[in-house]
């Protein structure tokens, strides 16, 4: 039996957020409801664990029960002190640099995102005030490169799959980096660490000086999905809504490799903004692939689309299977057609103004019992519609999979229930069958009990 390490010390910031008012100090000190300590223990504990296999923030908090993090402002500048933090953070008893950048990078958001952002945009609607916090949100984080061409490609896909799938991820994100095109990515492991893993061969290959490997996340998903290594640009968006958002106005173009229901949550996302009418003619690649074997995943998932949200979704997408070299060809052109567009509409590369998000893929969606049980996933409805219930009721599962509030309901209540039209919930029960059968839910696949419950 292998006995946890732990190491207890200090640790300054290497650039930026050296200077905090005794306000910020106060807030991250703060340990009531309405204070910022207990969400800053456990995002800060997800960075310290990099590379764990755990994917459930209940066991990492559990595992790491004696951890603590305490803030000081010394007359040098800000000071975190480790008390008990995972000895894997350390090389010869010195935080991994990029470690603890990622530390100070979660530390910047969180306070910017409570001190600031409900000043930040003075308007009453709601896709217009979503859509410039989470602007405000990027340019703090230095994320924008203006007068850049499009060259950011956002990969999604499982934090559970196959090693094949895996070396597949390598692959693609290769010959993305041969094209000196960048990677964005949900910052986990899996088909998030993949491609920013390949590209870096591919950026070394080519003398990219600067290359940028973006990973987005939120508080509650980071405990479940610790930053990997790679990730140079690690941003905390406050929601999984405005993580998405994010995802697609910072990127150029998507590349969706096989997942489970985190990652059908994230096409749905997709392709019900891309179905609304005010988005026909914005030109934004969206391209489905894995290795070879992988071609039942995404016929299922194809299926899933057409039987849900309808044909038309089909003609926003393209399925390549096992060709890395080919991916990244159309992706290419699918950026250089990106480019022309921005240039005829005189639209901002470095952030996608244009594209209108409509305020039911922007309201923040509390996954209890009641709010799962009551979604409208039934027909007559627009398809866009549609998609956005659909995507609540996948991120409620994923919720209830690995977000620390989501499994402590399901352990009180029991599973979620989800009701609808037979035909609808016929094929989501047959999506999540196979989710489930093809070991997808989960890192750890034997302890897999489903957190809901399809009722036909």
């Amino acid at each position: 039996m292998i006995t946890e390490q732990f190491i207890s010390t200090s640790v300054t910031p290497l650039e930026s957020l050296d200077i905090l008012s005794p306000h910020e100090v106060a807030k991250l000190q703060d340990k009531s409801n309405s204070g910022l300590y207990r969400l800053f223990r456990q995002c800060s504990l997800a960075v310290l664990n990099t590379g764990s296999e755990m994917d459930s923030a209940s066991q990492v908090l559990d595992r790491f029960k004696d951890f603590d993090i305490h803030i000081k402002h010394k007359h040098k500048g800000v000071q975190l002190e480790l008390i008990n933090a995972p000895a894997t953070a350390f090389v010869e008893g010195e935080l991994i640099q990029g470690i603890r950048e990622h530390l100070f990078t979660v530390l910047r958001d969180l306070l910017y995102v409570g001190d600031e952002l409900d000043l930040c945009c003075d308007t009453d609607d709601i896709s217009e005030r979503t859509t410039n916090t989470v602007f405000h949100i990027l340019r703090h984080a230095d994320a924008m490169k203006p007068h850049v061409k499009p060259n950011m490609v956002v990969c999604w896909g499982g934090h559970s799959i196959k090693r094949p799938e895996y070396q597949y991820t390598k692959k693609v994100g290769y010959e993305l980096g041969l094209r000196r095109l960048n990677i964005c990515t949900g910052c986990g492991p899996g088909a998030m660490k993949g491609p920013m893993k390949g590209a870096t061969i591919a950026h070394s290959k080519q003398r990219v000086l600067n290359p940028r490997y973006v990973g987005l996340t939120e508080p509650g998903i980071i405990a479940a999905e610790s930053p990997n290594p790679i990730v140079n640009e690690l941003i905390t968006l406050p929601d999984i809504e405005k993580r998405l958002e994010a995802f697609v106005r910072l990127g150029h173009g998507i590349i969706v490799f096989p997942g489970g229901a985190g990652t059908a949550e994230e096409i749905l996302y997709m392709l019900g903004i891309l179905l609304h009418p005010r988005n026909k003619d914005i030109p934004f690649p969206l391209i489905f692939t894995g290795p070879e074997g992988s071609g039942a995943y995404f016929e299922t998932v194809d299926k899933f689309i057409r039987e849900t949200i309808g044909e038309n979704a089909t003609k926003r997408y393209e399925i390549i299977v096992d060709d890395p070299h080919q991916v990244a060809v159309r992706m290419r052109e699918g950026l250089d057609l990106v480019l022309a567009h921005r240039k005829e509409t005189d639209e901002s590369f470095h952030y996608n103004w244009q594209l209108f998000i409509p305020p039911e893929f922007q309201l923040p969606f509390e996954p209890t019992h009641e709010a799962m049980a009551t979604l409208n996933l039934k027909r007559g409805q627009e398809d866009y519609i549609l998609a956005a219930q659909l995507r609540r009721a996948l991120s409620g599962i994923v919720a209830g999979n690995v977000k620390e509030p989501g499994v402590e309901a399901i352990r009180k209540h029991g599973p979620f229930e989800l009701t609808g039209d037979k035909d609808i919930m016929a094929s989501l029960d047959h999506l999540l069958e196979s989710f489930v059968d093809q070991h997808r839910m989960k890192i750890n696949h034997e302890e897999y009990v489903p957190c809901y419950k399809v009722v036909r």
